[in-house]
């Protein structure tokens, strides 16, 4: 059973908001929405790292948020850059103090669009990096420790999200099969295993590995997992 501040409730929670979101919207905005109300936030956006390895804004709550998010794009620095980069959250209670060491140039420009806090949240599984999740506030202030933990998971949904996301465009463009024969399951299982080993993981860990890294290379996770059955790939960065 889980407690009532268990990971399990905060899922449930997250969900909750999502699903709550209107239906006509796109389903990454639905969670940047989702993540604004979770965390009393003024707005919250998602930046997915494109095949060719460059950021870029995917989706936010509101026009105002997107505007802010692609500032740190135009001007080369932020906390969406730095979270991406540190492979760490980033996490800036009071803008106005990074004007002057951190961010010179993007730091006022979102100061003066209403921002005075800023955390980022990178998506990742991994050595995969699929992106950030930030999150802005329009006062100054650090987030509570249970706000922490909602931002977290809201980031671990949207990773999930973004690998089924992902998986589902493959199937429509005719690139994946789904892994639905045998062979492609068998194949599948033993790669799970084989990653199991070299990370040390549990076996759903396992997959969710290879899913994020088919993601980050833009493949199909069928080829990924032949790759690693056939020796010629290992997600530990060990070679055969």
């Amino acid at each position: 059973m889980t407690s009532a501040n268990g990971e399990g409730d905060y899922r449930s929670t997250v969900r909750h908001l999502i699903d709550g979101q209107p239906e006509h919207l796109d389903v990454l905005q639905r969670v940047c929405r989702a993540a604004a109300e979770g965390v009393s936030a003024s707005g919250a956006g998602i930046c997915v790292m494109t095949a060719d390895g460059t950021l870029g804004v995917s989706a936010t709550s509101d026009e105002a948020i997107g505007r802010t998010e692609e500032l740190q794009f135009v001007l080369g620095e932020g906390p969406c850059i730095d979270a991406f980069a540190a492979r760490r959250p980033v996490l800036a209670a009071n803008l106005a103090d990074a004007a002057n060491y951190r961010w010179p140039m993007y730091a006022p420009a979102a100061h003066d669009n209403g921002v005075r806090a800023v955390f980022a949240f990178p998506l990742q599984v991994g050595a995969a990096r699929l992106g950030v999740m930030d999150i802005f506030r329009d006062r100054v202030g650090p987030l509570t420790e249970a706000e922490l933990r909602m931002a977290f998971t809201f980031a671990d949904v949207t990773v999930e999200m973004l690998l089924d996301t992902q998986e589902e465009k493959l199937k429509r463009d005719g690139n994946g099969t789904g892994l639905l024969d045998v062979g492609h399951r068998a194949e599948l299982f033993q790669a799970q295993g084989m990653v199991m080993m070299q990370l040390g993981v549990s076996i759903a860990e396992a997959l969710l590995r290879m899913r994020a890294y088919a993601y980050s290379e833009n493949r199909r996770l069928e080829d990924v997992a032949r790759d690693v059955v056939n020796r010629t790939l290992r997600l530990d960065g060990h070679k055969e």
